[in-house]
């Protein structure tokens, strides 16, 4: 008996964290779009956006040199 209560007690923990899970998963789809529509209506902020990703990109990069508009790295 103590084994299917136990059983019982984990498959609900199990179930509460499936809804935790999904419900966070939401949360960060509905983050995306409300950025997305930001995005969307201003260039500006999309600029922005692009100079971060090529922020993190060049913290990678050891040497960067620009030969008559071509790019080595």
């Amino acid at each position: 008996m103590k084994e299917i209560l136990n059983g019982v007690v984990l498959a609900e923990k199990q179930a509460q964290a499936s809804v935790i899970r999904r419900r966070e998963e939401a949360n960060a789809t509905r983050s995306q779009l409300n950025t997305a529509k930001l995005i969307e209506d201003n260039p500006v902020l999309m600029r922005l956006k692009e100079l971060e990703a090529l922020e993190k990109v060049t913290e990678k990069i050891d040497k960067f040199t620009v030969f008559g508009g071509l790019v080595a790295c």
